[in-house]
């Protein structure tokens, strides 16, 4: 998931909450994070998921309320943001096919 504009607001306590609402949300959904990322204007999830899980309802819903409360928890933030969005209405979905789950872990780690 990308930050609007990839806009360079995102260090390690933004995406400890931003990791933390994640698991908090994927619980209602089924959603399971298993290695989580980030750079300065976007973040890598791998996640395991229910096969019922409405992938899209997710995101969104975890994307509308991680951004509400990161502007509410580090208001600095929105002086950064391009009026005041947080994150981008975007994001690529991949699913792991064949890969072995150590080869996706060592891609989102680097």
């Amino acid at each position: 998931m990308v930050v609007k504009y990839r806009r360079q607001v995102i260090d390690g306590d933004i995406s400890k909450r931003l990791l933390e609402i994640f698991t908090y949300i994927g619980e209602k959904y089924g959603v399971t994070p298993i290695e989580w990322n980030h750079d300065i204007d976007h973040v890598h999830v791998l996640f395991k998921a229910q096969p019922q899980t409405e992938i899209s309802k997710f995101l969104n819903a975890y994307k509308s309320a991680s951004s509400r409360l990161i502007k509410k928890e580090y208001p600095q933030i929105t002086q950064k943001l391009w009026k005041e969005m947080f994150w981008s209405k975007s994001y690529a979905l991949m699913t792991s096919g064949g890969a072995s789950l150590s080869v996706l872990k060592e891609y989102i780690e680097k």
